[in-house]
């Protein structure tokens, strides 16, 4: 077993460099982005009720104790995958049999998986907890829910949008350039925020007209899991900064840019 261990690791650097593993890389790293891509566009339908064939309150209905446990096991799953293959100690371990220029796209393709199965398998809970009658408020509250999509988009812009999903590192290693350090910066919205895209993300998947049982669990649920990975992802931040992020954390609030932080 070590002999073929050492094989293996022997040739993958050689075979990591040839120009056929950068093209095929490059393509893996297109095709991952674009279930990505396609994952998120019906996250946006899928919680707000738009478009998509299967919404977060559609589908036959099961026995609530069936359904909550469902969706709980489900949404475990896509916790449990999002937060330990983004651990360091995970990618060191990883990267030792799926090869560093794809690692980020190899994540961001999981992610989506783990996201559509949640959508595939989801049960609805369809008891209203509350209903906005007044359409202007209505309209209000289903602007709001946009502008949560659109601050998540724009926030994964500002810290380099290509790179976060995993494009950015193929393309490098398709064109041999060498990937730059991680610089810590605070651009725009990250002035106010530490987390502006989990901010919106919480925006968006909170602010509904009608609320009903499945759609607040699925928001409680996940809101909590943010701030599980805020934690996990400010240790993995101030291992890589050190005092500059410790500082940061100092200066400028978590969620609420009117509130500073302790």
């Amino acid at each position: 077993m070590t002999q073929i261990d050492d094989q293996v690791h022997s040739i993958s650097p050689e075979f990591a460099g040839s120009r056929i593993f950068k093209f095929l890389a490059f393509l893996y790293g297109i095709a991952a982005y674009l279930v990505f891509f396609v994952t998120i566009l019906y996250a946006i339908g899928f919680v707000m009720g738009l478009v998509v064939p299967k919404t977060i309150d559609t589908g036959p209905e099961t026995p609530t104790a069936e359904a909550v446990i469902v969706n709980l096991l489900l949404m475990a799953v896509f916790a449990v995958q999002h937060s330990v293959m983004a651990r360091q100690r995970f990618k060191a371990w990883w990267t030792q049999f799926v090869p560093k220029p794809v690692e980020r796209s190899t994540y961001v393709l999981f992610s989506s998986l783990s996201l559509l199965l949640l959508f595939w398998q989801w049960r609805p809970l369809p008891t209203i907890i509350w209903d906005v009658q007044d359409p202007d408020l209505a309209v209000t509250l289903v602007t709001l829910s946009f502008a949560g999509w659109v601050l998540v988009f724009i926030s994964t812009c500002l810290i380099n949008h290509f790179e976060l999903f995993g494009l950015h590192q193929v393309t490098n290693h398709l064109v041999g350039k060498e990937v730059t350090p991680a610089r810590f910066r605070t651009p725009l919205l990250y002035k106010f925020v530490r987390h502006p895209l989990y901010l919106g993300f919480i925006i968006a998947f909170w602010a509904a007209p009608t609320m009903t049982a499945g759609h607040l669990l699925f928001a409680a649920v996940t809101t909590l899991y943010i701030f599980v990975g805020i934690a996990l992802e400010e240790r993995d931040l101030v291992d890589l900064f050190g005092d500059d992020y410790r500082q940061y954390k100092q200066r400028v609030s978590m969620l609420i840019p009117w509130r500073r932080s302790a």
